[in-house]
């Protein structure tokens, strides 16, 4: 039996190219088993832990590539040992890893090393492209369309004139979802306005 396991560490993840390479390795989406918000460096996982603990002695856990199931290489080996204890080989994208063959345990263990050395580099590159000023200017985002002023037109027109989003896109010539985004920004100055401001009469 083929026990497969996926990992989406952001949203933007797909998980669905994860069941479909898992499911060209012969798995069955009802045998997959997913972890969601985790990162690959802790083990500590419902999903794996429920994958784990599926598998019978001569199954097979798939996974659809090596990061997806850890990027730290001690917690990789470890697995790694308890699997072959249990007589479970482990599929990483269609290669299987034989714990018997010296060679073959070599080789893993040194995909394992590069695994958690690529996961390094590029968070090394990352923190200095973070000093760059152009890259932090494009990392703020989009400049909303409406000024804080016509956010705040736009939450009156809502709350008060109980004007509906579809008619308030239509007049301020922008998209439904930037009128729930300036609605959203309109509220937030709103609360930070609240707190701010001291209450004169409880102050009296």
């Amino acid at each position: 039996m083929k026990v497969g396991y996926a990992r989406v560490s952001t949203v933007k993840q797909d998980l669905e190219l994860q069941r479909a390479k898992l499911a060209k390795l012969g798995v069955s989406d009802r045998d997959v088993y997913v972890d969601h918000g985790f990162s690959g460096k802790t083990m500590s996982r419902t999903g794996i832990e429920q994958a784990l603990a599926a598998c019978r002695d001569g199954d097979e856990l798939v996974v659809p590539t090596l990061d997806r199931l850890a990027r730290n290489t001690l917690e990789v080996l470890k697995l790694t040992g308890q699997l072959s204890e249990r007589g479970i080989r482990l599929n990483v994208g269609g290669s299987t890893y034989d714990p018997h063959d010296v060679m073959g345990k070599l080789y893993f263990t040194i995909l394992a090393a590069v695994h958690e050395a690529e996961g390094a580099w590029i968070s090394i590159r990352t923190q200095e492209a973070m000093q760059r000023p152009d890259v932090r200017a494009r990392l703020k985002g989009k400049k909303p369309t409406l000024s804080p002023r016509q956010d705040a037109l736009v939450l009156r027109q809502f709350e008060e004139e109980k004007i509906p989003v579809h008619e308030l896109a239509g007049s301020h010539r922008i998209s439904r979802a930037s009128i729930y985004r300036a609605l959203d920004r309109a509220r937030d100055a709103r609360d930070k306005s609240a707190v701010q401001t001291p209450d004169l009469a409880a102050r009296a």
